[in-house]
């Protein structure tokens, strides 16, 4: 028997980062899939973790706390096997008028909204750690993450958003607003009408602790040089080298999100805690939707410039990106890439790319972003298209083969988190993932941010060294770290 997700449509909106600071930012088990400071459109999502199931890509096992035993299947079989399960909607108890979905009147002449199911179907949300390509491309575990290769957190209750319409809604599994879930829907509308309005402008104090990266810059401009030369000899056609840098803070988590949606707003944005993990993220780039009907999406991003310090200097670039053949190139290879890989779950002749290089413009830089679409085929379930498609092509190079043992080999590190991505799977079959770059982890070691580039043989290394650097100091001032380390 299905489960049942219903909601409860309050009376007013109420902003997302103090319903999140009121709600759950105590939390340690605590989501907040976050549609940007400034969305006119899409959804947010927030809440706290039933449970939490975290994954070993060496063991091939997972925990799940509670109960806390070893599971025997992977990551990926758990969460089709959860999906499977599916939900069913019900009517929304509460009304908002100002929306498109059609008013009617029930029996007793009270009128409701038909809601259409969309959105967030409840379920589980969490990351899938890069390291997890062991899995999907069944190659060794040659590097060991710091972090858990995933972690995904259960969600029956949740918060949304909706920033088109205006309204904020209670989701939960369930048959109806009565008892526990009666007492839970009261007790959250209670805490939200006496919360007080929390700032996001959050200031970040500087300190003296400088960024220690993974590679200097003499030992990353030699690794292009590598790259190249494997490009040369025929091994790949892009390789997508990275970096990382840390630094030693403890910063509250919270607080650091905060600041960092503000300086580097995104539509994709994303809080994600779980113990003494954090994943804070303003990611520009979705690596997978999968819709309920089965329509497959990824968005590519690669193609980058800085943005100008005039109008006249930003369009100047913008146009540059645009007309730039290295970028340009960069972009086609991903994007053939990411046809292949969703051409192996769709059906035949479904695989499209309805948009092709349209540049986007982010808080620090411009980018080529493309789209790549299929339909799901027969017998195939969700997670069979993020197993196909991960890692991303982004992050990878081209051919997804060579290119990850390449670069396995020269970053000689485990990625952990960031490469990775975040999102949720829905009860209702939607899938929704983001790349997890432009993004800061935190842990009890202090914080980590990962920063690369797509190399080709028209790179220039001091130019592609100092988009690493670019990408990532935005990140870097959120930590309080000196413009100048």
């Amino acid at each position: 028997m299905r489960q049942r997700v219903i909601r409860h449509v309050m009376e007013r909106w109420v902003d997302p980062v103090t319903a999140f600071s009121e709600l759950f930012g105590r939390s340690e088990r605590a989501f907040w899939l976050d549609g940007g400071a400034r969305a006119i459109d899409g959804l947010s999502v927030m809440g706290e973790g039933a449970s939490l199931v975290t994954a070993s890509a060496a063991g091939g096992t997972l925990t799940r706390d509670p109960p806390g035993r070893v599971l025997p299947n992977d990551i990926f079989e758990f969460l089709a096997a959860q999906q499977e399960r599916g939900v069913e909607y019900s009517i929304p108890e509460v009304v908002d008028r100002s929306g498109t979905d059609s008013v009617r009147a029930n029996s007793a002449g009270a009128e409701f909204v038909v809601a259409e199911p969309q959105g967030f179907g409840l379920g589980w949300v969490g990351w899938l750690g890069y390291e997890l390509r062991a899995r999907t491309m069944r190659v060794d575990a040659t590097h060991t993450s710091q972090y858990p290769d995933a972690v995904w957190m259960e969600v029956t209750r949740a918060v949304e958003f909706d920033h088109r319409r205006g309204t904020v809604s209670l989701l939960a599994l369930g048959d109806g607003w009565s008892g526990e879930l009666a007492f839970w829907r009261d007790s959250v509308t209670a805490a939200l009408a006496g919360a007080r309005s929390v700032p996001d402008d959050v200031v970040v104090p500087v300190h003296d602790r400088p960024a220690l990266w993974r590679y200097d810059d003499e030992e990353y401009l030699e690794m292009i040089l590598q790259c190249q030369a494997a490009i040369v000899e025929g091994d790949a056609y892009q390789l997508c080298l990275t970096s990382e840098a840390t630094v030693d803070v403890h910063p509250d988590p919270l607080a650091t999100y905060l600041a960092l949606r503000a300086s580097s707003p995104s539509h994709h944005g994303g809080f994600l805690r779980a113990g003494e993990v954090s994943l804070l993220s303003s990611s520009p780039e979705r690596f997978l939707s999968v819709s309920p009907e089965g329509v497959v999406e990824s968005r590519p991003i690669k193609g980058t410039k800085r943005r100008g310090a005039t109008p006249e200097e930003d369009a100047l670039l913008r146009d540059e990106l645009e007309d730039s053949e290295k970028e340009r190139a960069e972009n086609l290879m991903i994007v053939d890439l990411m046809r292949n890989d969703i051409a192996r779950v769709s059906r035949i002749g479904s695989v499209t790319v309805p948009s092709l290089l349209a540049v986007e413009s982010y808080a620090q830089v411009h980018q080529l972003v493309s789209t790549v679409r299929g339909t799901l085929a027969e017998g195939l379930v969700p997670l069979d298209a993020v197993i196909a498609c991960f890692p991303a092509g982004s992050m990878t190079g081209a051919p997804k083969q060579s290119a990850t043992a390449i670069l396995d080999a020269l970053e000689n590190r485990a990625r952990g988190i960031y490469s990775g991505a975040f999102g949720y799977v829905g009860l209702d079959g939607r899938i929704d993932l983001a790349m997890v770059i432009r993004s800061i982890i935190l842990d009890a070691h202090g914080a980590t941010v990962g920063s690369g580039g797509g190399i080709t043989s028209l790179s220039v290394p001091s130019e592609e060294l100092a988009e690493v650097k670019l990408k990532a100091a935005v990140l870097l001032r959120v930590l309080g770290v000196k413009e100048d380390t």
